[in-house]
């Protein structure tokens, strides 16, 4: 990671999360940018927390239970570094949290859950597991750092950190991310494409994993496969413009204007909501 964070287009194209929940988490003091609104820079740890608030948009739950959710579970697991471990997930319209001791809690309330199936939520939990937790994932850290550097002037030796990375911590999600977008700017679409899929069996679904993997495919001039992948974005994350945007641009491409005028049309509405 850059000395000075990732500016809030960073953050969007990694985690696809809009600017009005980030804002909203920034109000309700779960993550705390430095810089001003026009400049905001996000730690990493910024990045782990936005991430769960946008696994547990996709998965259903309100923009406003997420905030209050983070909110408590910040203020009573936060201190002391106490966040190692824990664990949430979207059970229903609630977010549940299972912490080291294997108690489950409803993280908005703070109420003993006796009910929690970790089966059911399996595929909409996300981690919020502090980087120190296992020695593993405090190497992967530190790699993804290093990548991040020097991506800029030296994208061979970002490419070797990123893997390596993704070996110590497969699930590693950014790492992913970061490590497709040099694949695919160099493009090496399939690679890209391998490494996308690759992070699909740690997030399974993951809108911004398949909204990349259409772009790779768009890239590549597999206009139907792209599409296929922007639409499985959009029926696991309806409100991601972007996918809309792209989906709308090959329907008019392929000569299908009715389609793309649907597309057209829902990606305005969100621009103007958000």
């Amino acid at each position: 990671m850059p000395d000075d964070g990732y500016s809030l287009r960073e953050v969007q194209r990694m985690l696809g999360v809009s600017r009005s929940v980030v804002e909203k988490l920034i109000a309700a003091g779960c993550v705390s940018p430095r810089g001003d609104r026009q400049d905001w820079r996000f730690t990493f740890q910024d990045i782990v927390m936005l991430r769960t608030a946008q696994a547990l948009r996709v998965a259903g739950v309100s923009p406003l239970k997420i905030v209050r959710a983070l909110d408590h579970l910040r203020k009573s697991w936060g201190h002391e570094g106490s966040l190692t471990g824990v664990r949430i997930a979207a059970v229903g319209d609630r977010v549940a949290v299972r912490d080291e001791a294997n108690r489950q809690w409803d993280a908005e309330t703070g109420q003993l859950l006796l009910d929690f199936d970790p089966k059911r939520a399996l595929g909409n939990v996300a981690s919020i597991e502090a980087p120190r937790a296992e020695r593993a994932r405090e190497e992967a850290v530190e790699l993804f750092r290093q990548a991040r550097a020097v991506e800029d002037d030296d994208l061979d030796a970002a490419e070797a950190a990123y893997r390596k990375a993704l070996e110590r911590a497969p699930d590693f999600t950014n790492a992913s991310l970061n490590l497709g977008g040099i694949l695919v700017d160099s493009e090496r679409f399939d690679d890209a494409i391998a490494v996308y899929r690759d992070a699909l069996h740690y997030q399974p679904n993951d809108p911004v994993m398949l909204f990349n993997i259409g772009v790779a495919l768009e890239d590549s001039g597999r206009f139907r496969e792209a599409l296929r992948s922007y639409e499985l974005c959009i029926e696991h994350a309806p409100d991601f413009a972007d996918a809309h945007f792209n989906a709308a641009r090959i329907h008019e491409e392929l000569g299908e204007p009715t389609k793309a005028i649907r597309h057209f049309n829902a990606y305005r509405l969100l621009q103007r909501n958000q």
